[in-house]
Formats: structure tokens, sequence, C-alpha cells
């Protein structure tokens, strides 16, 4: 099927009647944005999400680490970000994996530091592509030219790699209680690790018929009622399935228009089950309800330096404080979304989903 790329992705939101946009007929208009801020969808929708800040590398902040520290460390200063790909946040750390540099950049948001993590050891990197992070602080890096998953403590420490040869070529990892949910691009399908020892304990999503085998899978995330999400890529499709890999359905055809897709990456999934796909085709990120149904979709490709390739999403709750200083003032923001893109200048961009206050959200039917 050819895709038609005439229409450009910012039309989405002019298509689409969000459900958890609650902008039905009568809901109030959002006030004049404030010079400089960028909502989404656009007025006069209800704004749910403020693009709140960009990272670029080196010059978003003085990196302040000693060399000694660095050493020991195993970070480098004065590098810049070429190709980036995943993304996590920590503690107020966000880590960054370059992939082209062999490199995760880290910027850290209390210190106003950066620094890039090279690996360390028989851990050193060579073709790093995401990285997961545990409650803990462990760290999880998939790298696709040594074919394993790198694990390191919260420091930096190298703690082992999970992978024999001609095991998996994993691209990105996903952790649900001491499981380790890895993709693994070659096999097309999904190899369920214990998380500290590496044992294999089952695999799925390749039952070796046409129809159900996964076709270059990337991303992946972990629904709230435990259910297991797969970017199928080169088969334009989400494909959900239980913790154990039971096919639960899939959802998504190839297209150019709302609700389609053309080069999915990037998944993440919020506490009420919204499903977030980035698509580097389309340059921006659409939003999907725990039905499947598409609610809208938001990126900045106008403002001529956002996504561009966008790559991996992460949604987080724990570090919304640090970020707002950069929201409007009336905006409440429930939880961020991290969004990378592999070309453009900004390598990390940062939303906040929340409310505007003094606005009715209350769902409402049209009479």
């Amino acid at each position: 099927m050819t895709l038609q790329r005439s229409r450009p992705w910012w039309l989405f939101a002019a298509l689409l009647v969000p459900v958890f946009l609650a902008a039905c007929a009568g809901a109030p208009q959002q006030p004049a944005e404030p010079a400089g801020a960028t909502f989404y969808p656009p007025a006069p929708e209800l704004p749910r999400i403020q693009h709140l800040t960009s990272f670029r590398g080196e010059n978003d902040f003085a990196a302040k680490l000693s060399s000694f520290a660095q050493f020991l460390a195993g970070e480098e200063k004065g590098r810049s970000l070429v190709t980036i790909y995943g993304v996590a946040i920590h503690e107020g750390r966000i880590f960054a994996v370059d992939s082209k540099s062999a490199g995760i950049a880290i910027f850290d948001l209390n210190k106003q530091q950066f620094s890039v993590f090279v690996g360390t050891g028989r851990g050193k990197f060579k073709v790093p592509i995401n990285i997961t992070i545990d409650k803990d602080g462990t760290r999880y890096v998939t790298d696709t030219g040594l074919n394993q998953v790198l694990r390191f403590d919260r420091d930096g420490g190298f703690l082992g790699a999970f992978g024999e040869p001609g095991q998996f070529r994993p691209i990105d990892v996903a952790i649900s209680g001491n499981r380790l949910y890895v993709v693994d691009l070659e096999h097309g399908e999904v190899q369920v690790l214990d998380k500290v020892s590496g044992k294999l304990l089952f695999k799925f999503g390749n039952d070796r018929t046409k129809a159900n085998t996964m076709l270059h899978p990337t991303n992946i995330a972990i629904a709230p009622n435990g259910d297991v999400l797969v970017v199928d890529t080169s088969n334009f499709r989400i494909r959900r399935f239980s913790a154990d890999g039971k096919p639960v359905r899939d959802f998504g055809v190839v297209g150019d228009t709302p609700g389609t897709f053309a080069r999915p990456k990037g998944i993440a999934v919020d506490r009420s089950g919204n499903v977030y796909v980035s698509d580097s085709a389309f340059q921006n990120v659409q939003v999907f309800n725990n039905e499947d149904h598409l609610l809208m979709a938001f990126g900045q490709p106008e403002k001529g330096e956002g996504m561009s390739l966008p790559a991996a999403v992460k949604i987080d709750y724990d570090n919304v404080a640090l970020f707002k200083k950069y929201a409007d003032p009336n905006f409440d923001i429930e939880y961020l979304i991290l969004v990378t893109s592999q070309v453009a200048p900004n390598k990390v961009d940062v939303f906040g989903f929340g409310r505007m206050a003094g606005l009715d959200y209350t769902p409402r039917t049209k009479p």
C-alpha cells in the first residue's frame, strides 16, 4: 500500500473529537495562551498537554564533575548528542541513549550537571538503543551491537549482561515484578527473563504463522492491568498480550490518516490505560484510550525545532515537581511525557499532561 504523505500531521487535531478532552458542544473555550506556550489540542479545545521544555546536550547546563570522578563513574563530559533513541527519567536525572556516539547522556536536573555514561568494564557500550530503570535505580540497557541486555546498578556499576550468542537482538525491555520483558528484533518475539539472574522463563509473540508473527518489533510497555503492549513496527500495529504472553488483541493499520500508522516506534501507557505511540513518519505522538480509540495527537514541528523522527516515549509521575516552573501558572500537571527525536535539534522534549484551572473538564454530551 502506497502512503499518501500530502496531509500534514497537524490536521489530526482538527479531525479529532477526543473523548478524554470533554471538548463537546457547550464546553468553555480556553483562555488566550501565554506568549511562547504551546498546548495540545489547540484552541478552542480544552488544553490537556503543554510542551514544557527540551534538552539538547552539554550546553543545557555546565558539567561540573571532576575528571577523576568521571573516570570512576565511567562518565565523560564535553560530548555532543548525535542520534538519540531511548530515554528514561529517575530521581531527577534524564537518561538519553545516544546510539551513534555509543553513550547515554545524563541530565542531572537537581545538580544542573551534564555527563555521558559509556558503560564500564565488560559493560562498555557498542550500539546502545534503549534504557529502562527499575524502581531501585538498576539500569537495563539494550545494545544491538553486543546483542545483549546490560545491567548496571544505580551508580553505573556493571552488574552483568544477559544474552548468549544467537539468543536475541534486544531492542527494548520492560519490567514487571521480577520479570524482564525483552523485545527481540531478530526473531520477532518477546523473551521473558528473570530480571536478576537473566534466566529465560518463556517466550511469546511469534507462533510462526504469517498472521501472528511480529515483523521488526521495537518498543514495549506494560499496562496498569499487567498487559504487555508491543509495537509491531513493520506490520503497522500494536499487539497486546497478557502478562503470560497470551494474545489479547491488536490494533492499527497502515495509512496516513488519524489512527493509522506509518512508522510506529515508541510506546507508553499511563495509569488510566491510555496508550501513547510515536510515529516517525507523522512526526507526532498519537494517544489512544484503553479501548484502542484515538483520542488526540501532539507534537510541535510547526515550531521548526520540534519532533523529527520521534522514537521513545516515556511517562513519569515521580519528577513532576522539577518541571512545574516551565508550566503555565494555571496549568496543573498530572504527569510528564518524554519523547526523543532522532534527528531534531531538540533531543528530548518534555510535555506535561494536566488541566487548566477555571475550566470545566466534565464530560458533556450533545443534546
